[in-house]
């Protein structure tokens, strides 16, 4: 990073974030790719860039772009969300995605797109599900994005490459933190003329940046060096979720590098003095979720386990039992 190229990214003349944008583009096989500081920002700026001032985009009710992104779409790009309910493999049906589809009637909002995420709560959707989502939506004359914040990782857990993985998707956001550890930054993929819009989407959102090379130095670390050792956070995910099993908590298996942990309510703030005690950063609540990515080593593993056993084993029952 600190021996970057570097240029001014506002004026697209920063050689590196060029690089990047070039680089991943080829990977997923798009005509262009456009380099922002936060996936939220990305998200954002495609929405805006595939809808306009009253138009709607149909959107999973547990999705990141809906549920943990301040309601951006509605607030900054007057986009109407249609949420509807995930499935708990993280898809929608593809009867209930038709049937949100509005009809050309001028009492209702414009469907214009629909919006998935992969992962999903660290779930992977199938490529099945994916295709028949984004052709039916095609077929109604909707544009389709794709959430890939943690997209590398059902990549590598799926074991396809990367244009697999965004068929049928007219634009995709990608992180470059995440798993993958770069310390910022996110790539919109997408057509020529989808990128040009989400450019000028971006710099009204504030996303214009001069030196960003630094930045951009990083995601083609994290690209060349981060993809493959991903399987590496998937093991200790399934390691942790086997240890946390074995002291008798409620466990969700993980897919990728996500587990889920039930907590009785009266158990919450007491699990969660104790582990910032021992050390553990987490957000305890009755369905607590925990990440394993790139600095979270099988000795943290285990020091996590011994952490949530020995708040077992102080009230003499499991975890499960307690409330």
């Amino acid at each position: 990073m600190a021996a970057a190229d570097v240029g001014d990214d506002v004026f697209g003349d920063d050689p590196t974030v060029n690089h990047l944008e070039a680089m991943i583009a080829e990977r997923f096989g798009a005509e262009r790719a456009l380099f922002f500081p936060t996936g939220t920002q990305s998200n954002l700026a495609a929405l805006m860039a595939h809808c306009g001032r009253g138009d709607e985009y149909l959107v999973g009710q547990n999705a990141h772009t809906y549920k943990y992104e301040q309601g951006g779409a509605a607030v900054l790009g007057s986009i109407q969300p249609q949420p509807l309910e995930n499935e708990p493999d993280g898809t929608i049906a593809i009867g209930r995605i038709t049937e949100a589809i509005k009809p050309d009637d001028v009492h209702f909002a414009r469907t214009r797109l629909l919006a998935l995420e992969n992962t999903a709560g660290g779930r992977v959707l199938p490529l099945s599900y994916l295709s028949a989502a984004t052709g039916v939506v095609h077929a109604r004359g909707l544009a389709t994005h794709l959430d890939g914040a943690r997209l590398f990782n059902a990549i590598v857990k799926s074991g396809i490459d990367e244009t697999a993985a965004v068929a049928g998707f007219d634009s995709v956001s990608v992180c470059l933190s995440k798993g993958l550890g770069a310390p910022a930054g996110s790539v919109l993929l997408g057509r020529r003329e989808l990128i040009g819009a989400a450019r000028r989407w971006r710099k009204a959102l504030g996303g214009g940046m001069r030196q960003a090379g630094i930045l951009a130095a990083a995601g083609i670390y994290a690209l060349q060096h981060h993809v493959e050792r991903l399987v590496e956070d998937h093991a200790n995910a399934l390691l942790l979720a086997d240890g946390l099993s074995a002291i008798g908590l409620a466990v969700e298996a993980p897919e990728t590098n996500m587990i889920y942990v039930a907590v009785p309510d009266d158990q919450v703030a007491g699990l969660q003095a104790h582990l910032t005690a021992a050390g553990i950063q987490a957000s305890v609540c009755a369905r607590t979720r925990l990440v394993t990515h790139l600095d979270v080593s099988r000795e943290g593993i285990r020091i996590a386990v011994e952490a949530f056993e020995a708040y077992v084993a102080a009230r003499g029952q499991a975890l499960t039992d307690l409330g």
